[in-house]
C-alpha cells in the first residue's frame, strides 16, 4: 500500500499501522508525536490504528537544544 509519510512516498504492506510508519523513522516511541490524515493519533492506538491507501502520516520528534 502507498502512504506518504512527512511527505514522503512510502510503500508498506497491507494491514499496516501507525506503528509501522513510526519505526519506519525511528526505532524509539520517545518524544514522539503521530498525526495521521492531520488527525492526532494517540501513542496508546498506533498499533491498533490501520493505514489506508493514500493516508498522510506526519510522525514528529522532540528535539533539544538551545
Amino acid at each position: 500500500m502507498n502512504v506518504t509519510i512527512n511527505g514522503n512516498p512510502c510503500r508498506l504492506p497491507e494491514g499496516a499501522t501507525v506503528a509501522h510508519a513510526v519505526e519506519v523513522l525511528t526505532s524509539t516511541a520517545a518524544g514522539v508525536a503521530v498525526a495521521l490524515n492531520d488527525e492526532v493519533v494517540r501513542r496508546g492506538a498506533w498499533r491498533s490504528t490501520p493505514l489506508g491507501e493514500n493516508d498522510r502520516v506526519e510522525v514528529l520528534t522532540a528535539v533539544q537544544g538551545g
